[in-house]
């Protein structure tokens, strides 16, 4: 289910965002959180190895989708960042690659 279609591409109204988030979330509260118009999570591992391999592994799905996360990586963590340029504001597609990450994270 790739969204490099581009047909999941319009901003999101604030009552969408925040039920979509929801289901992003899900009942354990999984940690996507919204700040300053993105979705944004952080995750940590135990060795900066394992870091740079989710990073790699999240820039090939990044890629596969046409849709890229700004990241900020330090040893043992990383943040992730999901907004859509090209409509100024939060889409489907952000959503879509979230959840392919926490699919990615808990394997």
């Amino acid at each position: 289910m790739s969204d490099k279609t581009h047909n999941n591409r319009k901003a999101l109204s604030a009552t969408e965002i925040v039920t979509q988030l929801s289901k992003l979330n899900g009942e354990k509260a999984l940690g996507w959180r919204l700040i300053d118009g993105a979705l944004e999570k952080t995750y940590t591992f135990k060795t900066y190895f394992e870091t740079i391999g989710f990073v790699n592994a999240l820039a090939f799905i990044a890629n596969a989708e046409d849709h890229h996360p700004e990241l900020a990586v330090s040893y043992g963590k990383c943040s992730v960042r999901f907004n859509t340029h090209d409509v100024n504001g939060i889409s489907v597609s952000d959503f879509f690659c979230a959840s392919k990450v926490d699919a990615l994270f808990s394997q």
